[in-house]
C-alpha cells in the first residue's frame, strides 16, 4: 500500500492523545482527528474515514465499546478499530473484540509497538497474537453476560477448516498450525481465509471469539 496510512485518536485524556500523535505523526501517520468521546469518534469516522482508530474505552456522553459498535456496523469499510485499555485488561475488552474491533493495545505500549500495531491492523491482519486473544476470551467468556454473541452457525465449515479454527483458538500461529496439521503455510493461511470468508469474520481475533462462543473450544481447554 502506497497510500499514507491515517488514524483518529479517541481518548479523554489529552496527555495520552497528544502522545500518541506525536509518535504516529513522527513516523510518518497522519492523524485525521484527535476526540474526547464516542459520540466524537463515531462523527470524525464518518468524516475523514480513517484507517485505523485508536478506541479508548472509558470515555464521557458514549464509551468507546458503544463507538466502536457502531462505526463497525455502519459499514465503514476498510476503517479497523484497536481497543486502548490498561495492563488490568478492561472487563469490556472481550465484548469490544466481540463487536469486531481488531485487537487492544495497552495505553503503555512503546512508540515502536504502537508504529507497528497501526500498521499491522490496516494491512487487514489482527494485533492479538492468538494466545493473548484466548486468555483475554477465557478470562471474559462465561463472565460477561452483557457481552454481544456473534452468534455464527460453523456448519458451513469443512472438517479440515474446523481443526484449523479449533487449533487457531489455542493460539497457535500459522506456522504452528501448519506443523501441527502437516500442511504448508500457505494452505493453512488458504483455510484461515476460507474460515473468515465463511463465517463473515474480520479477522483471526473474531474467529478465536466464534470459536468460544459456539463451543468449538472452551475456557481452559485445548481444543
Amino acid at each position: 500500500m502506497t497510500e499514507r496510512l491515517r488514524a483518529v485518536i479517541a481518548d479523554d485524556q489529552a496527555l495520552v492523545r497528544t502522545g500518541f500523535r506525536m509518535i504516529l505523526t513522527a513516523n510518518g501517520i497522519e492523524v485525521t482527528a484527535e476526540v474526547a468521546n464516542g459520540e466524537e469518534a463515531v462523527a470524525a469516522v464518518r468524516r475523514t474515514r480513517p484507517d485505523v482508530v485508536l478506541m479508548d474505552i472509558r470515555m464521557p456522553q458514549m464509551d468507546g465499546l458503544e463507538a466502536t459498535r457502531r462505526i463497525l456496523a455502519n459499514g465503514s469499510e476498510g476503517t479497523r478499530v484497536l481497543i486502548l485499555t490498561t495492563y488490568d485488561l478492561d472487563h469490556y475488552v472481550y465484548a469490544a473484540l466481540a463487536a469486531g474491533a481488531s485487537g487492544f493495545l495497552l495505553k503503555d505500549v512503546s512508540p515502536e509497538h504502537l508504529v507497528a500495531a497501526v500498521r499491522l491492523v490496516r494491512s487487514g491482519d489482527a494485533l492479538l497474537a492468538p494466545t493473548i486473544t484466548r486468555r483475554l476470551v477465557e478470562r471474559f467468556a462465561r463472565r460477561d453476560d452483557r457481552k454481544p454473541a456473534l452468534h455464527r452457525d460453523l456448519s458451513d465449515l469443512t472438517p479440515r477448516e474446523l481443526d484449523v479454527l479449533r487449533l487457531l483458538a489455542t493460539g497457535l500461529s500459522n506456522a504452528e498450525l501448519a506443523d501441527r496439521l502437516s500442511l504448508s503455510v500457505a494452505t493453512v493461511k488458504t483455510h484461515v481465509a476460507s474460515i473468515l470468508s465463511k463465517l463473515g469474520l474480520r479477522d483471526r481475533v473474531q474467529a478465536v471469539v466464534v470459536a468460544y462462543e459456539t463451543g468449538l473450544v472452551s475456557p481452559g481447554g485445548t481444543g
